[in-house]
């Protein structure tokens, strides 16, 4: 049997220049993304993966938290004992953490941890947590309201052109959100009737005005509407689905099923959109789990490349977000075919970060081990 014992830990973080234009959205650096990449290999040899992508700053600090808080107290557990590392690192981190970059940190190990797991039992993730189906419904993310009104019709027709039966177009915080309604209008005209059109508000509205603006939007049949409010703002949420048509949903800015019970207990949203970097693979099963129970689907926050596994996993599987700006990370990208993901087939998660990027993007890391 092969030893599972973790031996070392070591992080490589990255800064990586962008392939083409960087996303007109005003979040992320115009220079670069930003990547931290954990390794936990064990006294068997094997080495599981599992990364972040902070995007607008903190890369040395999630790199401290892991030296720091992280890697002391997994350093001689076994790999295989997913779950319990997962409690242990939330209850250690309780003080520092219940979200924020405790929790960042949490979901890298774990999502490690599971890449060990999948290719000790020589299963791709899905198959090992047990498929439901093969390929995934996705939906073309990246029509950044910086790009303009032509800027994002045109972006949206690129993802239309490869096969892509959905898009998500960004509103609020930019321009005001009557232009918004113009910009709806203009896509669905071109695009016409059979393409279903996402709005992301990235919560940059009020409840009221999302309501207002919520109320034109109906008109040009949105599939749904994300974040139209704070993510704090729970009744906000309940108030905007109440009094519109369209779909309203949410959940990537909140941190494990705990912050998401107020969305199970009013099950106001049908759709949800958890992050894995928000509690890891293994939080993100807890809540499809749940909200299975209420009727209410699962459609997670970007890394398509990753989440794929969970997605195939599930019953009440939504739309994979396929963002196309880290394609050129991978050695074996995820990209959709005929409008569908599916996730890798190689043991564990099957992901791999170009090793010449290892090497030539690395701003720093650490590594420990024990003896």
């Amino acid at each position: 049997m092969t030893d599972t014992t973790i031996a070392k830990l070591r992080t490589t973080l990255l800064e990586v220049p962008w392939s083409g234009e960087p996303p007109a959205n005003g979040i992320m650096p115009p220079s670069h993304r930003e990547f931290l990449v954990l390794e936990i290999e064990t006294r068997g040899g094997l080495t599981g993966m599992g990364y972040l992508q902070p995007l607008a700053g903190g890369l040395h600090t999630l790199d401290a938290c892991l030296k720091e808080m992280i890697a002391p107290k997994i350093i001689g557990r076994d790999a295989t004992e997913v779950e319990g590392i997962w409690q242990s690192l939330w209850q250690s981190t309780y003080w520092m953490g219940r979200g924020g970059i405790a929790t960042w940190c949490l979901s890298a190990v774990d999502v490690a941890l599971w890449d060990i797991v999948g290719k000790r039992a020589d299963l791709p993730l899905y198959k090992l947590w047990g498929q439901c189906r093969d390929a995934l419904p996705a939906y073309g993310s990246g029509c950044w309201r910086g790009l303009g009104r032509d800027g994002m019709i045109e972006r949206a027709k690129y993802f239309t052109g490869i096969g892509l039966k959905a898009i998500k177009m960004q509103a609020a915080h930019i321009r005001p959100w009557r232009e918004d309604v113009r910009n709806a209008a203009a896509m669905r005209e071109a695009l016409g009737d059979d393409v279903e059109i996402m709005i992301d508000v990235n919560m940059g509205w009020t409840a009221d005005t999302a309501i207002q603006a919520g109320n034109h939007l109906d008109d040009y049949d949105i599939y749904w509407l994300e974040e139209p409010v704070v993510c704090e703002d729970f009744d906000g949420y309940q108030r905007v689905a109440a009094a519109l048509k369209t779909r309203v949903v949410g959940g990537e800015s909140h941190f494990t099923r705990y912050d998401l019970r107020p969305f199970f207990k009013t099950p106001s949203s049908p759709i949800l959109q958890p992050d894995h970097q928000r509690g890891g693979l293994t939080e993100l099963r807890k809540i499809a789990a749940v909200a299975e129970t209420w009727g209410i689907q699962i459609a997670p926050h970007l890394f398509h490349e990753l989440t794929a596994h969970l997605m195939a996993s599930i019953p009440n599987a939504s739309y994979l977000e396929y963002m196309d700006w880290n394609d050129d990370i991978w050695v074996t990208p995820v990209i959709p075919v005929d409008g569908v993901i599916r996730p890798l087939a190689d043991p564990g998660h099957g992901l791999a970060f170009k090793p010449e990027l290892m090497v030539s993007c690395r701003v720093g890391g650490f590594e420990t081990s024990k003896n």
